[in-house]
């Protein structure tokens, strides 16, 4: 086993690191949804957004892995922050830099490992976005676009950490962040050639319950309807509240069928809410999407404009699928 060697300019990398102010931090959405969405796009058990501190690696965010960080002599991260784009190891068995190394030849027993290195906003490498398996496999040059475009939207939260990304009520991504993290998706998807899906919620009494009843009971409804969404959608899939009573759900590498049991399902435990609730109201709404293949990718406002005029309509050959409810 080889350790990595110390970067040169590990002083001021190291000094970055901590003014992020994320080590020991807890989860974060805005993290995890990009590591949710890079398992369910490359199929590998174990994702991490890794931040590479002076004798540790530490995982801001984690999919399919217990730990919270390992040494620093031992990470593969270590080595990736080294390079200027993604480390790839196909089969770490036959690299001399990994081969006896404890990750490799025990638990979590690394095979494959690719890390794009994320620089920090002034351009030292923070950590890296890796993708890991337990069994040997290529990138192909499609893979490697994909990965780094993940990183890229790693970085961009990494430059805006004094900015409000998301809702404060739900904790969901606002406008804002709904709209970082969507325009790089359909980005993504016109380059790697995948179909690309919006859909918007909108429940059409809240404005009525917080005119009955006040702010915080449009509130707690908010929060009841984020967790709605989050259970019937897909992790990999980016919810956000993007106004009081619209949420809107963006969804790659999907087919109009998946989004149709997705709205169904949503649309189920609506109904089974309101058959079940104690309150003095029931909740309505309507829902509406519009799918974009690669070669009809538009911007994330044109996209919002097309879902909206199907609010406005009652048929659409755009339209995924049209419900309401209540």
């Amino acid at each position: 086993m080889l350790k990595p060697p110390t970067p040169v300019d590990e002083k001021q990398r190291l000094a970055t690191l901590q003014d992020l102010k994320l080590l020991d931090t807890g989860p974060e959405d805005r993290f995890d949804r990009v590591t949710r969405l890079a398992k369910g796009l490359f199929g590998t058990p174990i994702v991490l957004v890794s931040l590479v501190d002076a004798g540790r690696q530490w995982f801001k965010s984690r999919q399919g892995l217990d730990a919270t960080e390992t040494p620093r002599d031992i990470s593969f991260c270590a080595h990736a922050i080294l390079e200027d784009r993604t480390l790839v190891v196909n089969d770490a068995r036959n690299d001399e830099r990994f081969s006896d190394n404890p990750l490799v030849t025990s638990d979590p027993f690394i095979r494959f490992y690719a890390g794009y290195p994320l620089s920090a906003p002034d351009g030292t490498k923070a950590g890296t976005l890796c993708i890991i398996d337990r069994e040997p496999r290529e990138m192909t040059p499609e893979d490697l676009t994909l990965l780094r475009e993940l990183g890229q939207m790693v970085e961009e939260e990494l430059g805006a950490m004094n900015m409000v990304r998301n809702d404060p009520v739900t904790g969901l991504a606002n406008r804002a962040g709904f709209s970082l993290i969507a325009e790089h998706l359909l980005a993504m998807c016109k380059r790697t050639e995948l179909p690309a899906y919006l859909m918007l919620f909108h429940c059409t009494n809240l404005k009525e319950i917080g005119d009955n009843l006040g702010r915080s009971e449009v509130d707690r409804v908010a929060v009841e309807l984020s967790h709605l969404l989050l259970a019937c959608f897909r992790d990999c899939d980016v919810v956000g509240r993007i106004a009081t009573d619209l949420f809107a759900v963006m969804l790659a590498s999907s087919n109009p069928e998946i989004i149709q049991k997705a709205q169904q399902r949503l649309f189920d435990a609506l109904a089974q809410r309101n058959r079940d609730t104690n309150c003095t109201y029931l909740l309505e709404g309507d829902s509406h999407a519009v799918a974009r293949q690669p070669d009809q990718m538009t911007n994330l406002d044109e996209l919002f404009l097309d879902v909206q005029s199907l609010m406005h309509s009652a048929e659409d050959p755009t339209s995924v699928q049209t419900q309401k409810f209540g």
